[in-house]
């Protein structure tokens, strides 16, 4: 029987990762579900923000489905220490490099976004972002103290060409499953990385790709044309740092960032790791008004990758699209509706 882990985490984490469970139970009786704590609230009961039995955990999972991390309560904890630190540990220790992020701008919620219609409407993004390398983990890194008394502060960019292979393989396999089209996002008049990065994605595209149409893009052009023509893009991978910026960008364009899940996936065959891109959100935890559909559609996200079932993920996504179109809405996207009624306009379509 699959494995679910759910890792609830902070803030409104253990909110919106409850209605999962739910539809989860709803739709299936085939899965066993776990659940662990992780981040800050792992620290506070644990000592640590990810310890070594709930990372062997999530290794051992199908799935790892997280809620959030992080939040005021923990910023002066030790760097190591903070619930931040965890989510990378997880991140590294499963292996998962490759961060999947759709934007999808539902009809119904189109006058939700900041753009006008005619610009979102429609749009159908997939953000494949580059997850254990680059500027969040190279070295050397950190703060020293110079002769004369001034700090300085270093990171460090670094890529392989298999890291950049590898996430790009990913993009390039997406693109054959929806239009065909990849654009590739780097740094390159300026970065030595993104000059690499340029080379190796042409080469892998020229020697295994030729049916998938290519297109370079600078990141800095990338988040121009995100705002004045998101729909020009199908898929766009990038490095870790871009990816991190341009997909919060692109998070915006929906209407809310509580409506957009990710999947973070690493070799065939291994588990993968899901979550909403919302983040804790301590500003509203606890009060019952967090938009869930950002963590059930991570979930739908986990059926189809990792758990071997389409057909659910198709029925989970065909509910939330429903539940929206009767006008299911959260104060986030312009409604009164509480996190479980949330939840219950989801189960109602299934």
């Amino acid at each position: 029987m699959p494995k679910l882990l759910l890792l609830p985490g902070d803030g409104i984490g253990p909110e919106v990762t409850d209605e999962v469970r739910r539809v989860a139970e709803r739709l299936t009786n085939d899965l066993t579900i776990d659940e662990r704590p992780f981040g800050g609230a792992s620290f506070d009961a644990l000592g640590a923000p990810l310890t070594d039995d709930t990372l062997a955990a999530a290794k051992a999972a199908d799935a790892v489905l997280m809620g959030a991390v992080g939040g005021p309560k923990w910023a002066a904890a030790p760097r190591h220490l903070r619930p931040e630190a965890g989510l990378l540990a997880l991140r590294a220790g499963m292996e998962v490099f490759a961060n999947l992020r759709p934007a999808i701008c539902y009809g119904p919620l189109a006058d939700a976004s900041t753009l006008k219609r005619e610009v979102v409407e429609g749009l159908d993004l997939m953000i494949v972002r580059e997850l254990t390398g680059g500027v969040y983990f190279g070295q050397p890194r950190g703060v020293e103290t110079l002769p004369d008394g001034q700090r300085r502060g270093v990171d460090t960019q670094v890529y392989t060409t298999h890291e950049i292979e590898r996430v790009s393989r990913v993009a390039f396999e997406l693109a054959r499953r929806r239009r065909g089209k990849v654009t590739s996002a780097d740094k390159s008049n300026v970065m030595e990385t993104g000059q690499l990065w340029r080379e190796v994605v042409t080469a892998l595209h020229a020697r295994e790709y030729a049916d998938v149409t290519l297109e370079h893009i600078l990141a800095d052009a990338a988040a121009m044309v995100l705002v004045r023509n998101p729909r020009h893009f199908d898929v766009l991978v990038t490095d870790n740092l871009f990816g991190d910026i341009l997909s919060d960008e692109a998070a915006q364009l929906t209407g809310s960032m509580g409506m957009l899940p990710s999947a973070a996936l690493g070799a065939p065959g291994a588990p993968g790791l899901y979550e909403p891109i919302h983040g804790s959100a301590p500003d509203i935890a606890g009060q019952g008004v967090a938009n869930p559909l950002a963590a059930i559609l991570s979930f739908e996200m986990a059926l189809r990758w990792s758990l071997g079932r389409p057909d659910l993920a198709d029925r989970l996504a065909d509910a939330v699209q429903a539940a929206l179109a009767a006008g299911a809405r959260t104060r986030d996207i312009g409604g009164q509706l509480s996190t479980r009624e949330m939840g219950d306009a989801v189960l109602a379509h299934l």
